[in-house]
């Protein structure tokens, strides 16, 4: 289409109008290159033979550039609407283009039409890059999430903590294990206290992957003590069998230090206070 590749100027202009009608937010230097980079790519395809095949590897650097840009734009808070408005404003820009330059009613309805189909395959792209970025997203964030919710806590000297507040299943446990043994190593900790008062259950997986967090610690030469067994947890244990004989346990984080220190041979002694006015 030799008169819309003459026409970039005018139908760039177009469209950051129309974007920026429909976005009061529009002014970013980001969005405009964005544009820039889409318009350049898509003109350069078009051409009488992949103007006939909307499904033409002419168009693959097209795709690739307005996928990266849905990717981005998801990731930057847009809705799959304000994208899929963004690439129809495009079409818009095109199509009063080609009325303005085409007179023959047939010839322009025709030409139109395939711009229009062009286009509306496109924005299909947006959806799944949209789908792409938040997925991306939501990644990043739990393992963010994973990373905070499973802090190593340095008690004491030789002694490190691990509050565990959540369900455990197989990837958060290798997070635990992993930052447990790392700080074991880090701090030549010889004793580790898991405390699970804040796992709301504790059926048999979640035991077998406090076993397994017990047993590597032990690799490292470290006893581990685990804390948190409340009543209903105790019961719950009891009733699925699980075998924790072999594992230090405690009701109370308070406890689980005070035994650490026991087993370190330590002594904790209340001190009295008195202040005085200068």
């Amino acid at each position: 289409m030799k008169i819309l590749k003459e026409k970039k100027e005018t139908i760039l202009e177009l469209w950051t109008t129309k974007q920026k009608a429909e976005d009061s937010y529009f002014n970013t230097d980001d969005q405009k290159e964005d544009s820039e980079d889409f318009a350049t790519s898509f003109l350069d395809a078009l051409s009488d033979a992949t103007i006939e095949d909307q499904n033409s590897r002419g168009y693959d650097k097209v795709h690739e550039v307005l996928m990266g840009i849905s990717v981005s734009r998801a990731k930057r808070g847009f809705s799959p609407r304000e994208t899929g408005s963004y690439l129809f404003s495009f079409k818009e820009a095109l199509l009063e283009v080609l009325s303005n330059e085409i007179e023959d009613p047939s010839i322009l309805y025709k030409e139109s039409l395939k711009i229009s189909k062009i286009i509306d395959n496109m924005a299909i792209l947006t959806f799944e890059g949209y789908i792409k970025g938040r997925e991306d997203v939501i990644a990043r964030q739990t393992d963010e999430i994973t990373e905070i919710s499973t802090p190593v806590i340095r008690v004491w000297d030789g002694v490190v903590a691990l509050p565990i507040i959540g369900t455990l299943d197989s990837a958060r446990t290798q997070v635990v294990m992993e930052n447990l043994l790392q700080q074991i190593v880090e701090t030549g900790s010889t004793i580790a206290i898991l405390d699970i008062s804040g796992v709301p259950a504790v059926d048999s997986l979640v035991a077998q992957h406090l076993i397994k967090t017990v047993s590597a610690t032990r690799l490292l030469g470290a006893e581990c003590i685990i804390s948190g067994i409340r009543p209903e947890i105790a019961q719950i244990v009891v009733h699925l069998g699980i075998d924790l004989s072999n594992i230090i346990t405690k009701s109370t984080l308070a406890s689980a230090l005070q035994t650490a220190f026991n087993m370190l041979k330590l002594e904790v002694n209340k001190k009295k206070v008195t202040y005085t006015n200068s």
